[in-house]
């Protein structure tokens, strides 16, 4: 899945989130459905102008984003 054709970033669309092409529904909000346990079939039917390609394009962003995460932790060790 290339996400790159379907989600896009403009600061002048919710702030700049990663939002699906032509919509203003933003990435993390479709994430945020489907971890509530809505399945792709109840999103689609609420969210008609949305396909299969443009929920698996946000679960592709989604990882991407987690893959280019680093954590760097902090020791809570007083000095």
């Amino acid at each position: 899945m290339v996400w790159h054709e379907r989600i896009t970033v403009d600061p002048d669309i919710l702030t700049g989130k990663p939002v699906i092409r032509g919509t203003r529904l933003a990435v993390e909000f479709i994430v945020d459905l489907l971890a509530q346990g809505w399945s792709e079939k109840e999103i689609v039917r609420n969210y008609p102008g949305l396909t299969h390609d443009d929920i698996r394009a946000c679960l592709a962003y989604a990882s991407a984003s987690l893959h280019s995460e680093r954590v760097c932790p902090l020791s809570l060790e007083p000095a």
